[in-house]
């Protein structure tokens, strides 16, 4: 049996999309480390019974002393624990976690690149700079891992820019959904619900979905607009608290806040709107999938790999809130297209996006380094 670490840039990200393949991998026999940065779900991770070690990482810091030191620590770290296989997610622990498992000849490295993030979708100039010489780390920590990829546009850029060869990768959509926790309940609303939840970002399509229900408010539209989920200090993206403050007096839209159980949330709403900018597969749109919600989301990678147009739900353009609105009140006048494209959702996740069919398919990569 193995010793595996798994080492994310959050707490919150091992305990909400990797518990299931911890899980996993113990009953399998394996011992398995979680490391993050402290956060409000160590304490879950630990009553779960794993092993949850504080590691601090700055998300946004690009201070080469802080993050050389940062290196530095990660490498004893990791010379002290001693695992067999390492397996990183988010680009910091990605870059670092490789580099330092390079440096101690680890001989199980995996990488999940769970999307392109902010560093890949802004434009700003100084952003741009970090995406040149975030391409130029991937590239050279990557060598000689295994990298599985979200959805095929992601693989195909990395692969394309020759930041790995395409026999290192590995194609997992998502990281699954259990369906049977998320599940499709009665809709008795008399008017329709829609629901926009994830964290607090612009690049989440926040500030469309707002414009979208202010559109059809003024349109007399009989909806019920809700925005559930939490901030984000740590990501660039994150929407400033003035703003988030003045979403919670809003007459149009209701705010809900942080769901710790998102199947009662999602058993309360008829609809479900993400009109993000780009994805890795958001696990949102899962849930809302195998809760057999109809969906609104945006034509760009991740989101269309969910949500085929016109059968579990409506792809919409980036950036084009009256394009939301106009799909939303598709939606929301009528329910038997309702009924039928959640119907459709909830096979398509039962089918496709199960953590049961996920986890099979990530220990297929973890097999590569498994002791006999």
């Amino acid at each position: 049996m193995s010793k595996i670490l798994l080492f994310a840039n959050t707490d919150w990200y091992l305990y909400n999309f990797r518990l299931s393949l911890a899980k996993e991998l113990r009953a399998q026999g394996h011992e398995v480390i979680l490391l993050s940065p402290p956060g409000n779900f160590e304490t879950l991770l630990q009553a779960d019974g794993f092993q949850w070690i504080p590691f601090s990482l700055s998300r946004q810091g690009i201070n080469p002393f802080n993050e050389l030191w940062t290196l530095g620590k990660l490498s004893r770290l990791y010379h002290l624990l001693d695992p067999d296989i390492v397996h990183h997610f988010t680009i910091k622990p990605v870059i670092y976690g490789s580099l330092a498992a390079h440096l101690l000849r680890i001989p199980g490295i995996i990488n999940s690149i769970t999307g392109l993030g902010h560093l890949f979708i802004d434009s700003e100039a100084v952003t741009r700079m970090l995406r040149v010489i975030a391409s130029r780390l991937y590239r050279i920590n990557l060598r000689g891992t295994q990298v599985i990829f979200e959805n095929p546009e992601d693989r195909d850029i990395f692969v394309q820019n020759r930041l790995l060869k395409a026999e290192q990768s590995h194609l997992i959509l998502g990281t699954g959904v259990n369906v049977e926790k998320f599940r499709p309940s009665p809709k008795t609303n008399d008017t329709p619900i829609v629901l926009f939840s994830s964290r607090m970002l612009v690049t989440k399509g926040l500030l469309e979905f707002i414009e979208a229900a202010h559109i059809l408010k003024q349109k007399g539209l009989k909806a019920r607009f809700a925005i559930a989920g939490k901030t984000d200090p740590g990501n660039p993206a994150s929407v400033p608290d003035g703003q988030i403050d003045s979403l919670k007096q809003s007459d149009t839209l209701e705010w809900w806040g942080w769901q710790d159980d998102m199947p009662a949330a999602l058993a309360r709403v008829d609809i479900f709107c993400l009109p993000s900018y780009r994805e890795g597969v958001p696990n949102a749109l899962l849930e809302a999938c195998a809760c057999g919600l109809p969906i609104v989301t945006t034509d760009t990678p991740g989101c269309r790999d969910v949500v085929t147009h016109g059968v579990n739900g409506l792809l919409v353009p980036v950036k084009n809130a009256e394009a939301v609105a106009l799909a939303l009140e598709t939606l929301i006048v009528d329910h038997e297209l309702r009924h039928r494209m959640g119907n459709a959702g909830r096979e398509i996740a039962v089918n496709q996006f199960s953590t049961t069919k996920v986890n099979k398919e990530t220990l297929a990569v973890y097999s590569l380094f498994f002791k006999p």
